[in-house]
């Protein structure tokens, strides 16, 4: 398991299919980013459950690049 999320072009795929997907007319991410910016008004829990589902692999993408960076500036 600790393959799969420490796995950069996994991860960059996932962000790039299951969290920009459906792409037209936007991705859906950023159509519940901005209701969500909105006020999230009338959003239900299927919409929430949208939001973790697609922004998860960012979420995984976010992890990698602070382990990174933390991991780099340890190591010197």
């Amino acid at each position: 398991m600790k393959e799969f999320l420490n796995n950069w072009k996994l991860i960059i795929l996932l962000c790039l299919t299951l969290g920009l997907a459906p792409f037209f007319p936007e991705p859906h991410i950023l159509g519940k980013l901005k209701w969500i910016f909105g006020g999230a008004d009338g959003m239900v829990f299927m919409d929430w459950f949208d939001v973790v589902l697609h922004g998860f692999p960012f979420i995984l993408l976010i992890r990698l690049i602070i382990m990174k960076i933390f991991s780099s500036k340890t190591s010197d």
